[in-house]
């Protein structure tokens, strides 16, 4: 590691330190992670300080199945050698991440090895990560990663198919790499034609809609943005007077959740964030297009949408007070659990289609993938430094195999990484509306496999979508500046956007 970027690595651990210990605000932390590299991407950066939302009564089901025999055999036998270690892996409180900490007994039980899974808000994740690679200490055995950091940790992590072809001895059998989404591959994991890590957590949008408030108003379930619309005005027309929306929005102003909302009714109009010529698309015709309709949602939506996040959005599904949702996936087992007042009444499907049709990844820019169902994910690495890297292998392999995965499924009610997963008995049986449901997973997968759209991928977009983006449509949305105009709106972003990225050099 040359100095220079030894010294790099001592500004992002000492800026995330200093985040995390609020010495600087969270707009501050943004812009300058983002001109070293580090951007935080889709879903993750609503993490920072905090944890993973709508993770309500009910989400976590029964995760105590018998585990594969075969796998047990197998594990007991090539751990024999590395009874008595200790590994560490430290993340931020994903699903997978929450549910594996329960079950990581069982590894330690057959093996021998003990697991210490350190959860942390992201920020000290990153600091953590960023300490350790810097150092190559070896601290932790394993990453969690940001799929935007990807590209600065490549370098400090393994390959994981590469090292199960070396290590033929310690390869678990039937691992099988073939059996991860290829988008998800693509998209999260690999960098520069090497895998950093392997997929661990993908929320993803979707259309979700109460089936029951569609049928009395004899509405078929939307499938473009144009149906979505006359569903939403329609409903809002007839049921207002009973407290119930159209749709509700996560439209808080400032917050990265209304930045979510408007990267998808860019998409969705048939545009981008960034152009092939790296300049800022957002003021548009398309782009402004989806600004101009989202403000037409709003008239539809309760009027705290503009006060809400992606929870608060989640409440608005969960009281009754709205029927129709684009957004993530992720809501859908909570309105299933025991104690919902909707329970059975959500239906999901693939998300609503523009008539403009997307515009091509190579007239966008930025590594930016316009499509109909916004991402946001993350991998599981390992550590190039490890001290015991063979025995963090095992619990990897462990960790992401079939029947882990499944569990941690089941356990959690988030979308797996592997496609196996999706048509085990095991999750099939939950496809029932109840505590636990996967009943949506079907949908998920389609959506992952057709319809998956990524956000740029430069280190200035973390601030970009945390700051001059939803403030400034939060001034639009709530009548503060711009008198409406959704142009002269997106006009004032791209200036200060198009200004910063010239600054950086990009």
């Amino acid at each position: 590691m040359s100095f220079k970027e030894y010294d790099k690595k001592t500004y992002i651990a000492d800026l995330a330190k200093d985040f995390g210990a609020r010495r600087i605000s969270k707009r501050d932390f943004l812009r300058k992670a983002g001109m070293m590299g580090i951007g935080f991407s889709a879903f993750n950066t609503m993490l920072l300080g905090g944890t993973r939302p709508f993770r309500g009564n009910g989400l976590i089901g029964d995760a105590a199945y018998a585990q594969d025999a075969e796998m047990n055999k197998w594990l007991k036998d090539v751990s024999t050698p590395f009874k008595g270690t200790k590994i560490r892996y430290t993340s931020e409180a994903t699903p997978p991440t929450v549910v594996l900490d329960k079950l990581k007994g069982e590894f330690t039980e057959l093996t021998g090895i003990e697991v210490e899974i350190e959860i942390v808000p992201l920020e000290q994740v990153l600091a953590k990560a960023t300490q350790d690679v810097q150092g190559q200490l070896g601290t932790y055995d394993l990453y969690y990663l940001d799929q935007s950091w990807v590209a600065t940790f490549a370098q400090d992590t393994v390959d994981p198919v590469q090292y199960y072809k070396d290590k033929p001895d310690l390869a678990m059998p039937g691992f099988d790499f073939e059996d991860f989404s290829k988008p998800l591959v693509d998209g999260l994991a690999v960098y520069e034609g090497k895998w950093a890590g392997i997929p661990f957590d993908i929320p993803i949008m979707c259309t979700m809609y109460r089936a029951d408030i569609l049928e009395k108003h004899k509405i078929a379930p939307p499938n473009t943005v144009d149906e979505f619309t006359a569903a939403v005005k329609m409903i809002t027309e007839a049921e207002k007077g009973n407290g119930m929306y159209g749709t509700g929005l996560q439209a808080k102003s400032g917050h990265y959740s209304l930045n979510c909302d408007w990267t998808q009714m860019v998409w969705n109009e048939g545009g981008s964030i960034f152009g092939a010529d790296k300049k800022f698309a957002g003021n548009d015709e398309a782009a402004v297009r989806g600004v101009q309709l989202y403000q037409e949602w709003l008239k539809n939506a309760p009027p705290e949408s503009t006060n809400s996040t992606w929870d608060g959005q989640w409440q608005m599904g969960a009281s009754g007070q709205v029927a129709l949702i684009n957004s993530w996936d992720e809501f859908f087992p909570g309105w299933d659990a025991a104690d919902s007042k909707v329970q059975g009444l959500w239906q999901i499907k693939r998300p609503i289609q523009g008539k403009h049709g997307l515009r091509a990844v190579d007239k966008a820019g930025f590594g930016e993938i316009p499509n109909w169902g916004h991402q946001g994910g993350s991998i599981l690495g390992l550590s190039k430094y490890s001290k015991n890297v063979d025995a963090a292998w095992l619990f990897m392999q462990w960790a992401c195999s079939k029947d882990i995965m499944v569990r941690c499924t089941l356990g959690g009610g988030f979308a797996p990484m592997r496609i196996s997963s999706f048509a085990d008995p095991r999750v099939k049986e939950k496809e029932v509306v109840g505590p636990g449901t996967t009943r949506h997973l079907p949908v998920v997968l389609e959506t992952i496999n057709n319809d998956m759209a990524s956000e740029p991928d430069m280190p200035l977009w973390a601030g970009f979508s945390n700051n001059e983006i939803p403030v400034n449509l939060g001034k639009l949305l709530t009548g503060q500046d711009f008198g409406g105009d959704a142009k002269k709106c997106m006009d004032t972003i791209a200036a200060a956007i198009d200004a910063a990225v010239t600054e950086a050099g990009l």
